[in-house]
């Protein structure tokens, strides 16, 4: 879509390795910040013309400053050749050898960007694998509900269940451990293939990666109310189904069973907005027109900071 070349700037070496991506478009500063929503960096948000964020909490004020401006669901991919090519001999530069190996080796487990086929009738098999949150006891009772709906159901063939933790802290879900490690390819392979599949909060209220995922895969969205902002909202009941509380897991469930054509609308509907808005091209149209749209004062008011 555009052309990119790195140049260092003494200004962001601190940030280096980081969930954040600091890059001009004409004199203009952007930042697309990817970490968990703790609130904006002020030092970049002065120096920013625009400051994009993935997680824009609707309650948070630091993601209601006026230069804030959320983005569209993404979740990672392999970028291997890409990352080599854009930073080149910058990546020894400016990063330690290991960090280098580090993030090449963790690019490199991930799946191929792949623009999926429109493909949504489903057998009732079910994939879900998710961690244990120290401190998100909402979100791990969310998904062990639902975990245990499924393992109860005699219809569904599920495949999954919560990582064990590394330190053997469980917090009382011994019962709902999955007794397989998934790779980032297997768990993008088998997500594919589910009848339904869960979104809500992760950690601290961000919208986890798998939904852009999800949504590419033309599979029907099961959610709990989203606590962060999108460019454009999500449909009820049309490009994914929204649900308050777990109790509703086997009225759904009941529901797609009884009427097919329902589960394939919202799938079918749910793909329609990630090939609009949610592509690798659609958003760099985004980012890029966000600049150029953002009004000339917020524009003018970084330039004078930078």
């Amino acid at each position: 879509m555009y052309n990119v070349q790195f140049k260092m700037d003494s200004r962001f070496t601190k940030f280096n390795n980081q969930p954040l991506l600091i890059f001009k478009v004409d004199d203009n500063i952007v930042v697309i910040d990817t970490d968990d929503p703790s609130g904006v960096n002020p030092e970049l948000y002065d120096l920013a013309s625009i400051y994009f964020v993935t997680n824009k909490l609707i309650d948070h004020d630091s993601y209601q400053q006026p230069k804030v401006k959320p983005l569209y669901p993404h979740y990672p991919v392999n970028i291997v050749l890409l990352y080599c090519r854009i930073f080149g001999l910058g990546l020894f530069r400016y990063l330690k050898f290991k960090e280098v190996l580090q993030q090449i080796y963790i690019l490199w487990r991930r799946p191929l960007y792949v623009q999926y086929k429109k493909s949504f009738r489903k057998d009732n098999f079910i994939f879900f694998s998710s961690n244990i949150w120290k401190k998100e006891p909402e979100t791990n009772q969310i998904r062990a509900e639902f975990i245990r709906f499924c393992k109860a159901d005699n219809r569904i063939t599920f495949k999954g269940g919560f990582v064990p933790r590394s330190d053997g802290h469980n917090y009382g879900f011994d019962n709902e451990l999955n007794h397989q490690k998934y790779s980032p390819k297997l768990f993008s392979k088998l997500s594919a293939s589910s009848k339904i599949v869960l979104n809500n909060a992760a950690v601290c209220g961000a919208v986890s990666w798998r939904l852009a995922e999800y949504l590419n895969q033309g599979l029907f969205v099961l959610s709990f109310p989203f606590k962060i902002e999108l460019p454009q909202n999500f449909k009820q009941d049309t490009e994914v189904h929204f649900i308050e509380q777990a109790t509703e897991y086997k009225a759904v469930f009941d529901t797609i069973i009884a009427n097919p054509a329902y589960h394939e609308a919202v799938a079918a509907h749910g793909k329609f907005y990630f090939d609009t808005y949610c592509t690798p091209q659609a958003q760099a149209k985004y980012v890029v027109e966000s600049v150029f749209n953002s009004p000339p004062n917020l524009r003018a008011d970084s330039k004078n900071n930078s």
